[in-house]
């Protein structure tokens, strides 16, 4: 899992890439369904999907907290898999 780190004023993007899973599983295999979810205390302000990854956006969080960010897909042939990464409010 990896970790990212973000000041607590700071409004950043951050991408789920499922292009190479998805080459693995199936070459015609996309993303059906997306959904992001974010621990409380970091705010979720917006996120999108296409065929082969899925964004969120993200703001907020207290100085010296780790939150958990999921991403769980559903492709268009039936599979289902979750992806998560830890962001790190630290001041920057």
């Amino acid at each position: 899992m990896k970790t990212f780190y973000k000041d607590p004023d700071a409004v950043l993007d951050y991408k789920f890439d499922w292009a190479a899973w998805l080459a693995d599983a199936s070459p015609d295999d996309t993303i059906s369904t997306s959904t992001l979810t974010v621990d409380s205390g970091l705010t979720k302000d917006s996120d999108t999907n296409d065929t082969t990854e899925a964004i969120v956006w993200l703001s907020g969080g207290t100085a010296g907290n780790t939150y958990r960010v999921t991403n769980s897909i559903v492709t268009a042939a039936g599979r289902e898999q979750d992806r998560s990464i830890d962001i790190k409010v630290t001041e920057r």
